[in-house]
């Protein structure tokens, strides 16, 4: 028997999980719940600098509400859990999604869904469009987005540049859970329900 006719005994490869994040379509959908949000509670514009704060702690709450903090429960409700938030590298992944949201912005203002305006600096706001488009994602991941978004929207909005700076860094440079990225991402997949929110987003680029 040749080495090549000897069953194998190597350990079987697992296959790349896909992050939620990774997706365009994905990030797309999320970004216009983020500003639809915005614009429900008073914030019509944004700065990219902000946005990008609310952006990546408004998907990941538990990094800014304590345990004991009473907006807590509301979100553990939603369905978001410590333990399947993907923390191990939150820096890392704060990183990743802020360099993308540049692209993702300027596909929504392409799309009619969202404009800039300057004053002072580029800022971002959803259009009538964006918002009824956003209206229509009935998914459960939506829903528990929009209670996220509601809870952190109202404490960030509160914090001048620096602070937010100041305090993001803080938030994003917590030590590592044992909970893994792949963890993290099925919570986010299986709160999703299927592949994207409900609409018909699927017209939007896969890359």
């Amino acid at each position: 028997m040749t080495a090549s006719e000897h069953p194998s005994t190597a350990s079987p490869v697992r296959p790349p999980v896909a992050l939620p994040e990774d997706d365009v379509v994905f990030r797309l959908a999320q970004l216009l719940l983020l500003l639809g949000s915005l614009a429900e509670q008073g914030s019509p514009d944004v700065t990219i600098e902000r946005l990008s704060y609310y952006d990546f702690l408004v998907a990941n709450p538990l990094l800014v509400v304590a345990e004991d903090d009473p907006d807590r429960m509301p979100l553990l409700m939603a369905g978001f859990d410590s333990r399947a938030l993907h923390y191990a590298s939150p820096t890392h992944r704060f990183t990743t999604r802020r360099e993308r949201l540049q692209h993702d912005l300027a596909l929504l203002v392409s799309y009619g869904l969202a404009v800039s305006t300057v004053d002072k600096a580029v800022r971002y706001s959803v259009t009538p469009s964006g918002r009824e488009l956003a209206s229509r994602f009935t998914a459960i991941y939506a829903r528990a987005y929009r209670t996220s978004a509601e809870i952190l929207i109202r404490r960030l909005d509160k914090m001048s540049d620096k602070r937010l700076r100041e305090q993001a860094r803080t938030w994003t440079t917590l030590d590592a859970t044992s909970v893994s990225e792949s963890d993290g991402a099925l919570f986010e997949l299986e709160l999703l329900g299927i592949e994207y929110p409900d609409s018909d987003i699927d017209e939007w680029p896969t890359r």
